[in-house]
């Protein structure tokens, strides 16, 4: 028998929740296979077996939280020991065939030590984890559960099928209350109300949202932009940008090369605290913020300085699928040094981004609006935008925010500039 147990996922994660059993015990699993998904606090990962075998049991049901390095599922590597029992099978008959013949008493021994065996057992049941908890769960006696398992053990299915069976509905009703009240620990009185439990990535998102909000000297400072000469930008190249890139040219790159010049001009907004030192960074992993079902996620683009338009762009489109297709790995989540919100997407006309933490710095973007501007002594109608920058007080002045903020402006009203950033 081998064990499969949770894997090292990331430095920063040490449980997680079961999703779904991608495999049931009785099936067949081969080496690198996957045999479940596990929710953590940040992406879905599949967990596959280290043993070709048979995946005998589960020691975790769905939704149960499980800690990195435990055994959550059992592999019996003898791929033929389910089999042998039945092999044996055509002796106990032809020893049933014979006493006819010759050795009357050989059955009548047989007999009685199979008694004695059933009878052993049901004094002291042989059960995986996951079937004494459903058993608890319907209320059913394991004692009286039929078994299948030629070695003796009470399986989960086995409990299922009890369960199913005609003479388990008068239990199951009685149990079934109280198996609510402990799977939701609010109690309503007022059946206009559903009780959702969270997620357990919205659980996560909700403490570390709280925890940024009273650990950081968080601020947030605004200004506007004019996106007049970005938008004419766009589309005098977005047709040939599409046939020579093979992907649409967005506002996201404009807005991330603004970024990364803004960040080499205030290189604090690009650093970590740590304790009583200041990381600063020399590197810039930009984060792009992504809604998705389960909530917010925060994919890196890598060296974003290094990449062109194309790349930036090709990157956050890719990052984007994967996040809403729960695809994404560790290492699209994780070490990113700045991010950028887009609440305009979802029609905001002003937000207060929350930091991410540790980053010290966040950039929001929001809906482009076409307001009355006055240019020079004439009032023309410009598409605008609301930018927001939330920031850590502890270690960003005023003074640096706000001229971070205006970097940023200031390039993007006249983006030739940002072809200087490389």
């Amino acid at each position: 028998m081998a064990e499969v147990k949770v894997p090292e996922l990331a430095e920063s994660i040490s449980e997680g929740s079961i999703a779904q059993w991608l495999k049931q015990p009785g099936d067949h699993v081969e080496k690198g296979e996957y045999v479940l998904e596990l929710e953590t606090d940040k992406v879905n990962v599949e967990i596959i077996s280290d043993y070709t075998g048979t995946l005998s049991e589960h020691l975790a049901e769905e939704g149960d939280t499980v800690q990195v390095g435990q055994a959550i599922a059992i592999v019996d590597e003898n791929g033929s020991a389910a089999a042998a029992p039945k092999a044996e099978a055509p002796k106990v008959e032809e020893a049933k065939a014979e006493p006819a013949k010759a050795e009357p008493a050989a059955p009548a021994k047989a007999a009685p030590k199979a008694e004695a065996k059933e009878a052993s057992s049901t004094q002291q049941v042989i059960a995986s984890p996951a079937a004494r908890k459903l058993a608890r769960e319907k209320g059913i006696d394991l004692t009286q559960v039929p078994v299948a398992d030629p070695l003796g053990r009470v399986r989960v299915q086995d409990v299922e099928a009890a369960s199913n069976a005609p003479a388990a509905p008068a239990a199951a009703p009685k149990q079934a209350p109280a198996a609510k009240k402990a799977a939701a620990p609010v109690e309503v009185n007022d059946d206009r109300i559903e009780v959702v439990k969270m997620t357990r990535r919205r659980q996560t998102i909700a403490k570390r949202l709280v925890q940024v909000q009273s650990e950081a000297a968080m601020l947030t400072t605004f200004n506007e932009v004019d996106l007049s000469a970005v938008m004419e930008l766009r589309n005098r190249h977005k047709d040939s940008f599409v046939k020579t890139n093979d992907v649409k040219l967005g506002f996201m790159s404009f807005f991330t090369k603004a970024v990364i010049g803004a960040l080499k001009k205030y290189p604090l907004l690009n650093a970590e605290i740590q304790g009583d030192h200041i990381l600063k960074k020399n590197f810039y992993d930009i984060g792009v913020a992504v809604s998705t079902d389960e909530g917010l996620v925060v994919p890196v683009v890598r060296d974003a300085d290094r990449k062109s338009f194309a790349e930036i762009e090709k990157n956050i489109s890719d990052l984007a699928v994967k996040a809403r297709n729960n695809k994404l790995g560790l290492s699209d989540l994780s070490g990113g040094t700045f991010t950028i919100t887009n609440g305009g997407t979802f029609g905001s006309l002003l937000s207060t981004p929350i930091l991410n933490a540790p980053q010290v710095g966040i950039l929001g973007m929001h809906t482009i609006k076409t307001r009355p501007i006055a240019v020079g002594d004439q009032i023309e109608n410009r598409p605008m935008m609301y930018l927001a920058l939330s920031y850590d007080h502890r270690i960003v002045d005023g003074k640096e925010a706000v001229g971070f903020l205006v970097a940023i402006k200031d390039m993007l009203e006249d983006p030739e500039q940002l072809l200087l950033q490389g």
